[in-house]
């Protein structure tokens, strides 16, 4: 495909392609449950060991196999994040389109609405709603997705505003198309470059955000493995066994990283108005 020589054409792409492909193949496998061990099972005579041939990552404090949960792991946290930016958009696509396509009084309301959200830092605005929802996956899954949700509001209603003042808007207009055919066939196909840079960067910031929460005990609950239950239950093993603190955090960082140079990389292609030479 064109878009996928593109990407490997592109410097950061390659590299963000390559890291992004790794991780789903990690994530599927992990929510396939093809792992060398099971995950929540507990040895505790192999408790605390270090990486060696049989553990690769070592073991944790209740002798589980550290490769094993970081594969399911990546799994879960990949679970979240996707469910997470496909419901903020859905949801910021539909309120944008709405803002830019009704206008005036609506706009004005549902806009000002976007504002009073994004006044709230991310982890915090999803903090409050987990803590009121109670925590779990699905609940963060939603607490995530409301979080970003004006994000892609934002990202859509400008965009569309533009695009409705176009000619050929104008030209279908005249002809008789009815508002839902307009929206749907002159303004939403326009928008998919921009949703799409969106979206993969959005990934990034919903696995940050989704380690953040389950860190804090408020997102995925034990025995479940998520990335950041397993740096929190670290915490107090740093000295003793460092294994279980660098694995995952090495995965949370890569797998931002990959996404965010993806992201970047499509920003590049996708948008004639920030192509650049690749690097």
């Amino acid at each position: 495909m064109r878009i996928l020589r593109a990407i490997f054409g592109h410097g950061s792409g390659r590299i963000g392609g390559i890291i992004v492909g790794v991780y789903l193949l990690v994530a599927i496998l992990g929510m396939l449950g093809l792992t060398p061990h099971n995950p929540i099972t507990q040895y505790r005579v192999d408790r605390l060991h270090a990486p060696n041939g049989a553990y690769w990552m070592g073991t944790d404090l209740f002798g589980r196999d550290v490769a094993s949960r970081l594969m399911a792991g990546v799994g879960q946290s990949f679970t979240v994040a996707f469910f997470s930016v496909a419901f903020a958009t859905l949801a910021g696509t539909v309120l944008g389109l709405a803002a830019a396509w009704l206008g005036r009084r609506w706009d004005g309301v549902l806009m000002r609405i976007m504002d009073v959200l994004l006044a709230f830092p991310a982890i915090l605005l999803a903090l409050l709603i987990v803590t009121v929802a109670g925590p779990g996956t699905w609940t963060s899954v939603v607490a995530i997705g409301i979080v970003y949700t004006p994000i892609f509001t934002r990202v859509v209603r400008g965009p569309a505003l533009s695009l409705k003042a176009r000619e050929f808007v104008d030209a279908a207009r005249t002809f008789g198309s009815s508002s839902s055919y307009i929206v749907t066939r002159h303004l939403l196909l326009n928008l998919v470059a921009p949703l799409t840079v969106q979206v993969t960067l959005a990934l990034a910031w919903a696995l940050l955000t989704e380690a953040g929460l389950s860190f804090l005990g408020l997102g995925t609950q034990p025995p479940a493995a998520s990335l950041g239950l397993m740096l929190s239950d670290s915490r107090n093993l740093m000295e003793t066994a460092p294994w279980l603190m660098i694995f995952p955090g090495l995965a949370i960082m890569i797998s931002i990283l990959g996404f965010n140079l993806l992201g970047d990389a499509l920003r590049d292609i996708l948008d004639p108005k920030m192509r650049r030479a690749p690097a």
